[in-house]
């Protein structure tokens, strides 16, 4: 198996040349091209009154990204849901909790976040508040989220809140998946996106699958695909040291 063109299922990086692809791409002369397999749909008011989900019932919300707090603020609009002047908002970073002003007055909220890169970050602020209510806004492929843990090991009261979904997208119309030697996909309705998209693709031994994730590895996997390239691994943590370690021995080029 010679590798040459990869397809990468999601956006490119927003500084290409300073990205582990495009080490990859000098290193081995590869051709690397980024189409992104989904897209993201709102939740209706209907779909979320079906989850059962109480968001006046929380005291405080998790942010980890723009696009989740855009979602989670139409949401509410849509269920005509007002949210409190107590509710208390956790962000992943500064640059998320600023973005809170585009929903609410800032400097009336309570809102945290990391200050130094130097602790434990967020969860350094969920153990001064163990005795708050936490909603985890999320998409609906998430499988749980990067906070469970800590939640469950600490015994913290807290609740998954799906805001928007992601689906696959159609993309047959710009890619032609012969062209290429290899394609990397990142969730599982990346995989749905593939089978959708070119129903007739076959995989031979001459074309290789990477994945990102046991959920990704797993839904490949009962769709009869070979997944030639995953992360992460003790030896790969990320999908470009694997596709760096897997380029070693089929490249078709390497400087």
């Amino acid at each position: 198996m010679k590798v040459k063109n990869i397809l990468i299922s999601q956006n490119a990086p927003a500084d290409f040349d300073k990205s582990p692809y495009a080490e990859l791409k000098r290193k081995y002369s590869i051709n690397i091209e980024f189409y992104k397999f989904f897209k993201l749909e709102a939740i209706s008011g209907m779909e979320f009154r079906q989850t059962k989900v109480n968001i006046l019932s929380h005291t405080a919300i998790v942010f980890s990204s723009q696009v989740t707090i855009d979602y989670f603020f139409h949401l509410a609009q849509e269920l005509r849901v007002d949210i409190p002047e107590t509710m208390k908002y956790f962000c992943t970073t500064e640059s998320i909790a600023h973005y809170l002003q585009k929903y609410i007055q800032f400097r009336k909220r309570k809102i945290f976040f990391p200050k130094s890169t130097m602790t434990n970050g967020i969860y350094d602020l969920f153990a001064k508040n163990k005795e708050l209510k936490y909603l985890i806004p999320c998409s609906s492929d998430s499988q749980g989220s990067k906070f469970d843990e800590y939640f469950d090991q600490n015994e913290v009261e807290y609740t998954h809140a799906v805001v928007f979904k992601t689906v696959p997208a159609e993309v047959n119309k710009d890619i032609d998946i012969k062209k290429y030697d290899m394609v990397v996909l990142f969730s599982p309705v990346g995989v749905q996106s593939l089978k959708c998209n070119f129903p007739d693709f076959k995989q031979d031994e001459n074309f290789a699958i990477g994945a990102l994730g046991p959920a990704v590895i797993s839904a490949l996997e009962q769709e009869g695909f070979t997944v030639n390239v995953k992360a992460p691994t003790k030896e790969a943590p990320s999908i470009t040291t694997a596709l760096d370690l897997f380029l070693k021995d089929h490249a078709t080029r390497r400087r």
